[in-house]
């Protein structure tokens, strides 16, 4: 069963996240020829602030 794990900023909306999840199960389905079914995604959601990103925080890089 594959397992796609996804790391991103936290903020994305219940529907966004939603849709990725979708998308990810059915491309990884069709390019593996697996059922959905067996896929699982899991998101997880980081802070800007626990994200570094050349050397400085993703918080201060991207600013909101």
């Amino acid at each position: 069963m594959p397992m796609i794990r996804v790391e991103m900023f936290a903020g994305r909306s219940a529907e966004q996240k939603k849709t990725l999840i979708k998308s990810l199960t059915k491309a990884t389905s069709e390019a593996i020829g697996v059922s959905e079914a067996s896929v699982d995604v899991v998101i997880t959601e980081v802070a800007k602030e626990n994200w570094g990103l050349g050397g400085e925080p993703a918080s201060e890089k991207f600013p909101d």
